[in-house]
């Protein structure tokens, strides 16, 4: 996960760094940045109508470029980023979807059970023509859905008796808007009177509707009045402007943070004395004053803080942001970061989706699960202190000249989803090249391997936590009542295939136990004599045509003949490897012993039993290479009690042989531990 996340962070800094370099280039082209002011005057009719429009002024009885630019100028300062925005969503020709409502209940929640949005419906009485044409309810859609304002259809044919109810006996347009101040209020339903219906109209009765909820200031003392009351509002927004009242997007922001920001609109167009506004900082008009607990901020001096709809709202939810816009935050994230696990998963195609389709669901439940409590707690009474210190932090951090950047970035990028997703791909497939890179290096072979393949071990994993055991939550030695498990029997007569060749992970052999092999007063190499070199030699061949024919030896055999060597311990003296000399010339553990018995009748050579863990059975030879424990050699004993070389018994482990190889025991299963009996006689044989 960490991984991931550096990676994401990493990206971040690379969409950061690409927008300045987009900035550099704007600004080599044309000489200009987004943050640099442009004058009214040199601007044509069209690009100053495009700009009303979008703050949201109507202009429709100002026919000349004067008074146009004018009203612009009342309104707030001109940004070039600003204008480059309105014109390109002027030209983009994106048909907004209208809703259309199937009954009473549909209507119910969507409109009357909405608490912090503005909806505007057409409703079509039964038998009726519609109040407003097509042609002009696309255009209506259109201008109102740049607010943030919802529209929709409703035909009574669908349910006339809720239309009776509410009186709706000839078409009419609805407009729905919050009724009080306070978060999640009761929502009140205003008719249109009005005779006309050009667009224009119904967009100024929409907009005065809206601007009635702000609360309005027409002289100074009531502006001094107002500026010294501390009441609910721990945030509040000035507008300072020469208009009649404010622009839409103010309106509808005020509707869209009901209960968080309080929106107050000064009307300074007949105000004589003004000292009280310089005394509070005031200097010009039109201005956008946020005021907080920790002081005064001006809007419109940071990058990316322009006077419309779209800015002005992602500032304020930086500042004071909801529950749900701090989860959508973190369920972007989240998704961000485990789509990261399709670059960095290396091998089948299959297998890095497969991989991600898992990642994606055990993030989003574990964010999912994480926010509950968090959700719980913010509920409590006593965290309304940590929730105002929260705010604050917000507040400091997001009134920074790096938090307007990053707020400029995430518009422009979020306006241009295309660059977004092809950088997110360019950056993965970057990871993908140097992970497969690193893992190139290191000799990784799932780099190489293809679907089917993936496939196949995929199916043997399932199969083997399905049908077996699961040994990687079993901490091998575990303690158990039970000698033999009556289920893990039964499962093998139900599928014996299963039995013959099972399909166990191999997380339980790093717990098997492991020590090194040693000797009792040992001679070196140089002091041992001549002769020995030859009967070695001859044992060895000798021992070696034995166990040529003893590979067709049952199972069974060699169990018997195991038992019959660890039987013949009881001879064995304290001064020679009793396990060499007391068994039958079959016996696996008596073939290379015989050196041992040879010299160590001297006393110098018997094993150290005691470094040997007290349920494994003493012996020489390792049955699967047939060589003799060297000194200091290591071993590894599995829960038969068997013993063997540690490099020969991982590799027949590993080689899906999870069973001993002598007594064909499951090598991941507990047995009871064995006794070493005592011996009879402490005298040598003879």
């Amino acid at each position: 996960m960490w991984v991931k996340l550096c990676c994401l962070l990493l990206y971040f800094l690379a969409l950061f760094v690409l927008a300045r370099v987009f900035e550099a280039v704007a600004w080599y082209e044309s000489g200009f940045l987004a943050t640099q002011l442009v004058d009214p005057v040199a601007l044509s009719f069209r690009k100053l109508r495009t700009i009303l429009e979008c703050r949201g002024l109507g202009h429709s009885g100002l026919p000349e470029k004067k008074d146009v630019r004018e009203l612009v100028e009342k309104s707030g300062d001109l940004m070039e980023g600003e204008l480059y925005s309105a014109l390109k969503e002027e030209e983009a020709s994106e048909s907004v979807s209208s809703t259309n409502f199937s009954g009473e209940m549909h209507f119910y929640e969507l409109v009357e059970d909405t608490k912090d949005g503005i909806w505007l419906v057409q409703v079509i009485a039964n038998g009726r023509n519609p109040l407003v044409g097509k042609v002009h309810w696309e255009k209506m859609v259109k201008k109102v859905s740049r607010f943030g304002i919802r529209t929709g259809t409703f035909n009574c044919s669908s349910d006339p008796r809720y239309c009776k109810r509410r009186g709706w006996l000839k078409s009419t347009l609805i407009m729905s808007v919050p009724q009080t101040s306070t978060s999640k209020g009761k929502v009140m339903l205003k008719e249109y009177s009005g005779r006309k219906v050009e667009v224009e109209h119904i967009f100024k009765w929409i907009t005065a509707h809206a601007a009635s909820r702000i609360k309005t200031i027409y002289s100074s003392e009531h502006l001094k009045e107002e500026w010294n009351k501390s009441d609910q509002y721990r945030v509040k927004i000035y507008l300072f402007a020469n208009l009649d009242q404010p622009p839409a997007f103010f309106s509808a922001l005020s509707v869209k943070f009901t209960g968080r920001v309080e929106f107050i609109f000064v009307n300074v167009e007949n105000w004589d004395n003004k000292s009280y506004m310089a005394e509070i900082g005031i200097y010009k008009t039109p201005s956008y004053i946020l005021r907080t607990p920790e002081g005064i901020y001006r809007y419109g001096n940071n990058t990316g803080e322009f006077i419309s709809l779209r800015a002005m709202d992602s500032f304020l939810r930086s500042l004071q942001p909801e529950v749900n816009d701090l989860f959508v935050l973190s369920l972007v994230l989240v998704n961000l970061m485990a789509w990261m696990d399709l670059f960095i998963t290396q091998g089948a195609t299959i297998k890095r989706f497969v991989v991600l389709i898992s990642t994606l669901g055990t993030y989003n439940s574990l964010l999912i699960i994480s926010w509950l409590p968090v959700l719980g707690f913010l509920q409590l009474p006593y965290l309304d202190s940590f929730y105002e210190y929260s705010l604050k932090l917000f507040r400091y951090s997001n009134t920074t000249t790096l938090a307007s950047w990053v707020r400029a970035d995430w518009m422009f990028y979020s306006s241009h989803p295309a660059l977004f997703l092809s950088t997110y791909l360019g950056h993965g497939l970057l990871i993908d090249y140097f992970e497969k890179k690193r893992r190139r290096n290191n000799n990784t072979d799932e780099v190489n391997a293809n679907n089917l393949e993936w496939l196949s071990s995929l199916w043997d994993w399932y199969t083997s936590y399905l049908f077996h055991p699961i040994a990687s939550f079993q901490h091998f030695p575990f303690d158990s009542d039970w000698d033999e498990d009556p289920d893990l029997f039964l499962e093998r007569l139900a599928f014996p295939d299963l039995w013959l060749h099972p399909l166990i992970p191999t997380d339980y052999i790093k717990n098997l136990p492991m020590w090194r092999f040693q000797c009792l007063g040992a001679h070196s190499d140089e002091e041992m004599p001549e002769t020995f070199a030859d009967s070695e030699s001859d044992s060895d061949s000798e021992n070696k045509e034995v166990f040529s024919s003893d590979r067709e030896v049952s199972e069974d055999d060699e169990l018997s003949t195991f038992h019959r060597c660890s039987e013949g311990e009881r001879g064995c003296g304290s001064e020679a490897c009793s396990c060499a000399s007391h068994c039958c010339h079959h016996e696996p553990c008596e073939r290379k012993a015989r050196p041992y018995s040879s010299y160590g009748s001297a006393g110098d050579l018997e094993p150290d039993w005691s470094a040997w863990p007290s349920d494994m059975l003493h012996c020489t030879e390792c049955v699967v290479c047939l060589e003799n424990f060297a000194k200091g050699c290591l071993l590894m004993g599995l829960p038969c009690g068997h013993v063997f070389h540690q490099s020969c018994i991982v590799k027949w482990l590993a080689g899906g042989r999870h069973c001993c190889p002598v007594c064909r025991w499951a090598s991941y299963k507990k047995k009871q531990p064995y006794t070493h009996p005592q011996p009879l006689s402490s005298e040598p044989p003879s």
